[in-house]
């Protein structure tokens, strides 16, 4: 019998070789996320597979599974231990090698695999790793999933099955590029600044740019685990401003930056400004909705109210349909409405037929991206981006909470609000309209200013997020009285950045 996990192990122990290790705290609700060694050791890895082997088999799901690894230091390590749990399991493993989360979900297709587990921690800090999985493609689990695991892995309730198997799959790279690339080549000589963060797109996306038409400046392509300059991570200031100043300095007409595991895309303009995802959101939906009138686009909560708003978007007789955040939960919302993309404002695109396969794809929203300048020939980005009623948004910002309390800190933040509603209170100086509570709790005032409260689903820590169309010195009213509703909780620390 395979040895129950253990929630902590020391590591200079003797147990600490023998045993698994898996903290609880890493199952997410949409994917799994440890630090390592200190959280999850390669013992628990295998846990984890054997554990994903047997949910698999519950599910009564073809047991075909592809299996990818981010570039850093230790993920190979980590997938090699997953893969024998698999295996151990009774599932037929596909490994892809190096890969990015949507090349993954693409072997899920090119491969008739239903199942995928890639292992990263996508934008998250060096020492950090993670798992997303899933087994009804284009789909990833979501809470109901995670939560059948985690009590499998840390009950111990393996079943282990002798039918495993094991094969390599060497030209995946090659057949994913191959496969963007049969989209017809851009008319306009487009230069475009290709940033990787030193994460794994670094490796992939100057190439399916190229294969485009485009003319490609990268940028910190070089593949570097330790993140010398900043995290890959399109929702971070510092990447976005790196960005900025190389698309200023080479006369570009666009930058394109992507996450660890290339599955987001943030976007910076011809002039240097960065233009929020949900923004690029709105402009997309703009562009798409000419082509496919009275399409339906799922939003996050995180997001700008301009896609309910929008006259052109009105004119196009669009729904938007405002749902959870976290990829999982856009990626199933997308497919139950049949919706024709999906956007999130941390930059996590999902595209539909007859634009893609449903799953987040940083390299699909950049070329869709590029393909709305190439049908918009006398316009520049920022044009483009002009031409949106204007509001004054902030950056997804993520003050510090720990995992063990972070969803019981919105409870009391949801109820607050609702206090506050009930009494007649203000909140940033003028009265609720309306809580929306969907995920976390989204305030919205009389003047259709608003702020996002939600837990962090890969992180420990809080998001929030305010906008105003109405003036800059409304968001920050409102961001002061949101913040001041936090600091209400002692478990609340430090913002990562602040407007």
């Amino acid at each position: 019998m395979y040895p129950k996990p253990q929630p902590l192990l020391r590591p200079n122990s003797y147990a600490f070789e023998t045993l698994p290790l898996v903290r609880p705290t890493g199952f997410r609700e949409y994917d799994a996320r440890w630090r390592f060694p200190d959280e999850i050791n390669s013992m628990g890895a295998h846990a984890l597979g054997l554990g994903l082997g047997t949910l698999v088999h519950e599910l009564a799901v073809r047991p075909d599974v592809v299996v990818g690894h981010d570039f850093r230091a230790y993920s190979a390590s980590i997938k090699h231990a997953l893969v024998t749990g698999l295996i151990q399991g009774g599932m037929r493993v596909r490994d892809i090698g190096l890969a990015l989360s949507p090349m993954a979900y693409f072997a899920q297709f090119e491969l008739d695999c239903p199942c995928v587990a890639m292992v990263t921690a996508s934008h998250n800090e060096n020492g950090w790793t993670g798992v997303k999985m899933g087994a009804d493609r284009p789909l990833t689990f979501g809470p109901d999933e995670m939560a059948r695991l985690k009590t499998i892995v840390l009950e111990g309730a393996f079943v282990a099955r002798p039918d495993g198997a094991y094969s390599h799959v060497p030209d995946l790279a090659d057949r994913y590029l191959a496969d963007l690339a049969r989209r017809p080549r851009v008319s306009r000589r487009l230069r475009v600044v290709a940033a990787g963060g030193n994460g794994t797109a670094g490796a992939f996306a100057p190439g399916i740019l190229e294969a485009l038409g485009c003319e490609v400046v990268p940028l910190d392509c070089e593949l570097d685990h330790s993140f010398p300059r900043y995290n890959p991570n399109p929702e971070d200031m510092a990447m976005l401003h790196a960005i900025a100043d190389k698309v200023r300095e080479t006369g570009a007409d666009v930058g394109l930056g992507f996450d660890g595991d290339g599955d987001r895309c943030g976007v910076v303009d011809d002039q240097g400004d960065e233009i929020f995802a949900d923004k690029i959101g709105v402009m997309l939906a703009r562009d798409l909705s000419r082509l496919h009138p009275g399409a339906t686009f799922v939003v996050d909560v995180k997001s700008t109210g301009l896609f309910a708003t929008d006259p052109e978007l009105l004119r196009q007789k669009v729904r938007a349909d405002y749902w959870k955040t976290g990829h999982s939960h856009i990626k199933r919302r997308v497919r139950d409405l049949g919706a024709l993309a999906g956007f999130e404002k941390s930059g996590h695109f999902f595209f539909n037929a007859p634009i893609g396969r449903g799953y987040d794809d940083g390299m699909l929203t950049a070329i869709a991206v590029i393909e709305m300048l190439d049908r918009n020939p006398a316009r520049s980005l920022s044009q483009l981006y002009q031409d949106l009623p204007r509001t004054w948004g902030s950056p997804t910002m993520s003050p510090a909470c720990d995992d063990d309390v972070k969803y019981g800190v919105v409870d009391r933040v949801i109820r607050r609000f609702t206090e506050i509603r009930a009494a007649g209170e203000t909140v940033g100086g003028m009265a609720i309209r309306d809580l929306v509570t969907v995920n976390g709790v989204r305030v919205v005032t009389e003047d259709g200013t608003w702020g996002l409260v939600r837990a962090s689903s890969n992180k420990p820590e809080l998001v929030v997020v305010v906008e105003s169309p109405v003036s800059e010195a409304r968001l920050h009213e409102m961001f002061e009285g949101v913040d001041g509703v936090l600091r209400e909780n002692p478990e609340v620390g430090a913002y990562n950045q602040t407007i």
